[in-house]
């Protein structure tokens, strides 16, 4: 469907979704219809948009292309109906008024297309006249009356046949008609419960689905994690799943409240004459064989759906939230990715992330060659000028650690800081493609280890090399719509790269085609161009990059840095297109450009309006005078380091009341996991992250964050730590053991590897699993907070 097919109501319909005025949507959505990405829109189209934000823009562009497809499907079946003869006014007008594909599709269902049906085959031998005749007047006597029709010719052998064949339309009819089946799924939905067995003789290999082998919760009131965790039992085959339409009341006897709601539509009630049990008997047929099917398999995709918008929404913050992480910065780097048996390798990495060393240690065991390691990394740090050591999160990550402290205190005079950092993805990024180009010299097992120290460096510049799905921040990842989760992270990666900005002549291809307006092909050229001719020197230059047109030039130029060029505004989020107004700034304030840039009195002396003209309106002018206050600014917080307890190295090192320094791991629907330093991460409960009721746990904590937490419980069989940051009482555990000195921490987050079913969500670390529950006072506090632990 072209877009110029698109009626006026698709637009005010958003604009009323959005709380914008439709102006704002129209224009919006021309732009993206032309061929403008939403980061141009939201950062240089604000008059035009009325400033639409990106978060809005992307609610707008899924909405658009939702109603848009509904639209498609609204002509289709009108077309549909209309061939076959069937098309009135007052169904058309029913299906314009349509508000969703749900209900498109009730009103399409009787003129769908289908096999030959009961209820066909019976028209066809011509028994609707008995149907309509028994359903308008309850007063016949449905034996006499379908005597009339026995024909042995047409299939109706006798007058049991004949009442079968006016019940199988009836049944047809009462669950064909929209209106009546579009209130009962809403009051299924609103009532109704999902109910999870154990299968038979299941129990012990479906342990990990525990929770739910007697279990039963309103459709209402289930959370995203559980509603995955049973469908992937069920998947698994260690659950059956039941859509109960009943409250968790006891059912009285006689008909149920969705019989009596049908029965009411078509006018049928009990009152003791001839067809009335006939009657009360189909809608009874009707609802238990047909609508109720009909409806389970709708609720469940409506299930799925709700879970799956969820899961993607938590997905998607959390990997933001990783992206944006603190870089370090250009610093020279070690990189260490941990080993036992193969060995640690290590890979150093200089200022601008290029390889300038690289070799292989055996401190661990089996080898035991640790003091032969400590000479290595001290010569390969002084060789090089290390400032920091970037050590993987994985397996043998605290005994590497360990010999990276050792190496700080033999060591003083290198200033060294170690810092752990998530090595999730390292393995895929490897075994890529890319890495072969980017690193061809260089073996496999070796480029994790780089990986490793560029992530320290800038999280995002690293983390674009990697599928996002592989970075593994999401719940149940593997259990929802592959497009529906591939679409949203990709947002999320194009927001965050242009939200930083990129510095055109130090990007990687992956980074340069996240910019806007950059595809694969395009991000090639601009690096072979730049390998060929040196570094640019101007925005302007990237015209003389083969294929780079002028579109791709407009939604590109602002994102592109170029540090040190020939004209300053080429640093900073200023478009080329604007440069003229910041001229006449320039001009107005009797300084030369080198002058005004970061004068911060002069530019807030300044009226925004004074220099507004027919293309550039005052938010355009407004976000000018403050990016010349401070060009390029990096919108990433400043890189800070966590401390971990020198003296806290395992689950066995842990005691209730310890109050530790920790980084956020991941956050989902039911709190935060937290990494304290003992290889597996401890779980802060929602109801444990403030004194205040938190509806979502990333009000108050995102991954990346540095927060300090106290030990409520430590479970070492089930290899399980349940955390607090309500803190309140603090000052009575002065005597417990509090961290001091020791391992650094930051930068690029944790690794989360979202595991198998059951009702929480697992965070593998070193090879252990955290899974989301436990038992005594903390899964006490689980239980009373409405999650059901594992």
């Amino acid at each position: 469907m072209t877009v110029t097919a698109t009626p006026p109501s698709v637009f005010l319909r958003i604009a009323e979704e959005l709380s914008v005025a439709e102006r704002q949507v129209r224009a919006a959505v021309e732009l993206l219809d032309g061929g403008s990405t939403v980061p141009f829109v939201a950062r240089y189209r604000k008059e035009v948009t009325g400033s639409l934000d990106d978060a809005q823009l992307r609610t707008l562009d899924e909405r658009l292309r939702y109603l848009r497809e509904l639209e498609e499907r609204r002509a289709a079946v009108l077309e549909s109906i209309k061939s076959q003869d069937k098309l009135t006014d007052e169904l058309a007008a029913q299906i314009m008024a349509a508000d969703s594909k749900a209900r498109l599709e009730d009103i399409y269902l009787p003129y769908k297309p289908k096999r030959r049906t009961k209820a066909q085959i019976a028209r066809e031998a011509g028994l609707e006249p008995l149907a309509d005749g028994l359903l308008g007047d309850p007063g016949t006597d449905p034996q006499a009356a379908a005597a009339v029709f026995v024909d042995p010719e047409k299939g109706v052998a006798d007058v049991q046949a004949a009442l079968t064949g006016a019940r199988d339309i009836l049944v047809e009819r009462f669950g064909e008609d929209a209106d009546l089946i579009g209130g009962l799924r809403e009051r299924m939905w609103e009532k109704g419960r999902l109910v999870a067995k154990v299968r038979s003789g299941k129990e012990e290999a479906g342990a990990k689905f525990a929770d739910y082998f007697d279990f039963s919760e309103p459709f209402t009131q289930l959370p995203s994690h559980r509603i995955l965790a049973m469908f992937r039992g069920e998947k698994e085959e260690m659950l059956e799943l039941v859509l109960d339409p009943h409250p968790d009341e006891e059912q009285p006897p006689g008909p149920s409240d969705y019989e009596v709601r049908i029965a009411a539509k078509f006018g049928i009630d009990d009152r003791g004459r001839p067809a009335d049990k006939f009657l009360t008997d189909t809608v009874r047929w009707a609802w238990r064989t047909r609508i109720l099917v009909h409806l389970g398999v709708d609720l469940r995709s409506r299930l799925r759906q709700a879970a799956e918008d969820e899961a993607v929404r938590v997905f998607a913050a959390n990997l933001r939230d990783l992206l944006l992480a603190a870089p370090a910065g250009t610093r020279a780097t070690m990189g260490l990715d941990p080993g036992l048996r193969t060995g640690v390798k290590v890979a150093i990495v200089d200022a601008t992330g290029k390889v300038v060393a690289t070799d292989t240690i055996y401190p661990h065991a089996p080898a035991k060659r640790w003091d032969e390691s400590l000479v290595k990394l001290h010569a390969l740090a002084k060789a090089h000028d290390v400032d920091l050591i970037a050590i993987g999160n994985g397996t043998a990550s605290r005994e590497t650690d360990k010999l990276a402290a050792e190496l700080l205190t033999r060591a003083p005079e290198l200033k060294l800081t170690k810092v752990m950092v998530s090595e999730a993805g390292a393995s895929v990024y490897s075994a890529s493609a890319y890495a072969s180009q980017e690193l061809p010299n260089l073996d496999v097992s070796l480029r994790g280890a780089v990986s490793i120290a560029r992530r320290l460096q800038d999280p995002l510049a690293e983390l674009v090399k990697i599928d996002p799905k592989s970075i593994g921040v999401g719940q149940y990842q593997h259990d929802i719509s592959e497009t529906k989760l591939s679409r949203s992270l990709d947002a999320v990666v194009e927001d965050c790269v242009n939200g930083v900005g990129v510095d055109l002549n130090t990007a990687s291809v992956p980074l340069l085609t996240r910019v806007s307006g950059i595809g694969s092909s395009l991000a090639a050229s601009i690096v072979s161009h730049r390998d060929a001719n040196g570094p640019f020197r101007s925005r302007t230059a990237l015209k003389s990059v083969p294929k780079l047109g002028p579109k791709a030039f407009e939604q590109c130029a602002g994102f592109l840095r170029i540090p040190n060029g020939d004209d300053p505004l080429d640093s900073s989020s200023v478009h080329p297109e604007a440069y003229p107004v910041v001229r006449r700034i320039v001009s107005a304030t009797g300084l030369d450009l080198a002058e005004l840039i970061g004068n911060t009195k002069t530019l807030k002396s300044l009226k925004p309006a004074e220099f507004v003209d027919d293309t550039f309106g005052l938010p355009t002018v407004t976000d000018i005078l403050v990016e010349l206050d401070k060009p390029g600014r990096d919108p990433r917080p400043a890189f800070k380091t966590a401390t971990f307890n020198d003296a806290v190295h395992t689950l066995n090192d842990l005691q209730v009341g310890m109050v530790l320094e920790g980084v956020v791991t991941n956050v989902a629907a039911f709190g935060a996991f937290i990494d304290i330093g003992v290889h597996c991460d401890g779980l802060a409960h929602v109801s444990q992250l403030s004194r205040n009721f938190v509806k979502d746990p990333r009000e108050v904590v995102k991954s990346g964050d540095i927060v300090r937490a106290k030990v409520l419980e430590v479970d070492t069989t089930r290899k399980r730590i349940s955390l607090t940051l309500r803190l309140e009482e603090e000052t009575r555990d002065r005597g417990q053991q509090q961290p001091r000195g020791g391992q650094q921490r930051g930068g690029g987050g944790q690794r989360n590897q979202r595991g198998g079913g059951g009702g929480g969500q697992q965070q593998r670390r070193g090879g252990q699993r955290q899974d989301a529950g436990g038992g005594g006072a903390m899964a006490e506090a689980l239980r009373r907070a409405g999650y059901k632990p594992k």
